[in-house]
């Protein structure tokens, strides 16, 4: 039996790199600390000496202001912080929904510019490069300007099939009628996604065990597809849709979505997707062409070779970059005050003219955007774990 390994004694001596490293550190956060309290004190006695309140007791105050746009309902009599609540929600939503816009469509040009279709190439070629160099705020006032001046008014709506509805008073479009049926669409939907990455696994196992590829995006969503569908049938199949119609003012019935949100979103879009089509090319350029070849030889067309081999390999330069892109998107909406959206930031510059608790309002906005960036963040790092290659 092997001795034992005598046990490292730890050096506390200054001679000792590790611990005069450590000595360092504490002085580092001690200094660092000494300055946050100085300043706050600092800033917190001069507001005091001139009568200014402080203090985040405001927000359990009636707000005393409307919002124009909000997932939640939200009245004037309700408290600050429900204001806050609804900024925040109306965030995340451009922030979502537009990663998710941005994601497919930079990934479609960023694999358009590999085409041997010339036209594709240079169509592609030249979205990213008019997109990403022009300023994002000038593109969301160009959008902006686009739905309140070159859109005709809602009584002389543009009409698609007679359910969409595209004017100055936004994008409108149906609604199904909610019942059992669609929460038990949804049940089902919930259940085929589930279905869906339980069959991908073993579609990818398969393929790495016998070779031969397998659909890995057609039959997962035939059968999300299909769960949905079992689902809405046995809630007894409703048909009944809530169709928008142009009113005498506004548009009736349905959904509508803001000229503010639609010009955020598709500013933010439009923009970010051309860094990341970007993102994406280079990732894929990354791949060296034996890959490729490699492919060919085994009888994968160009579609497949995509698909199963360059953008695996690809996605471990791709994530990376890509989170940055992510991260500059949530905190570009911010520029959404400049267009009258009522995100977060709009929320506290209302509540700072109102009650003069501009520290308290900043550091709320500064805590939102930082909890969003750091949750963005961990989501993709988990998920560059997942998509890394292993090395055998």
């Amino acid at each position: 039996m092997p001795d034992r390994q005598p046990h490292k004694r730890r050096d506390w001596s200054w001679r000792s790199q590790a611990f005069r490293g450590l000595v360092y550190q504490i002085i580092a956060i001690v200094l660092v600390g000494t300055g946050i309290w100085y300043l706050a004190s600092n800033t917190l006695a001069n507001m005091a000496a001139r009568g200014i309140q402080s203090g985040f007791g405001f927000l359990t105050g009636a707000a005393g202001f409307d919002i124009g746009e909000t997932v939640l309902p939200f009245d004037a009599l309700d408290p600050y912080w429900a204001a806050f609540l609804a900024g925040v929600l109306n965030t995340l939503r451009v922030a979502i929904i537009g990663i998710v816009l941005a994601t497919v469509l930079g990934t479609v040009l960023g694999i358009g510019r590999f085409s041997h279709n010339a036209l594709v190439r240079g169509l592609c070629y030249c979205y990213v490069e008019v997109f990403r160099n022009v300023p994002v705020l000038l593109q969301l006032i160009l959008w902006y300007l686009l739905f309140a001046e070159a859109l005709p008014p809602v009584n002389d709506a543009l009409s698609a099939f007679g359910t969409f509805w595209l004017s100055k008073g936004g994008f409108s479009f149906p609604v199904p009628v909610w019942g059992l049926g669609q929460a038990l669409a949804g049940v089902g939907l919930l259940i085929g996604i589930v279905a869906a990455i339980v069959y991908r696994r073993w579609a990818q196992a398969e393929f790495e065990r016998t070779g031969r590829p397998r659909s890995m995006v057609l039959a997962p969503l035939a059968m999300m597809i299909a769960a949905a569908f079992i689902g809405w049938l046995v809630g007894g199949a409703p048909a009944s849709w809530n169709i928008p119609h142009p009113g005498t003012f506004s548009m009736e019935g349905g959904a509508s979505a803001t000229p503010e949100f639609m010009a955020v979103l598709l500013g933010l879009v439009f923009y970010t997707s051309a860094f990341i089509a970007e993102v994406v090319r280079a990732g894929i350029q990354s791949v060296s062409r034996g890959q490729t070849e490699a492919a060919s030889s085994i009888g994968l067309n160009k579609q497949q070779s995509m698909r199963l081999v360059i953008l695996p390999q690809a996605l471990r330069v791709i994530i990376p970059p890509i989170t940055s892109q992510y991260l500059n998107l949530t905190k570009n909406s911010s520029l959404a005050v400049a267009i009258g959206y009522p995100d977060v930031v709009s929320i506290a510059n209302t509540a700072i003219n109102q009650t003069g608790r501009a520290v308290e309002c900043i550091a709320i906005v500064m805590l939102v955007y930082l909890t969003t960036s750091l949750s963005t963040s961990a989501f993709m790092n988990w998920y560059n774990a997942r998509a890394a290659i292993k090395e055998r």
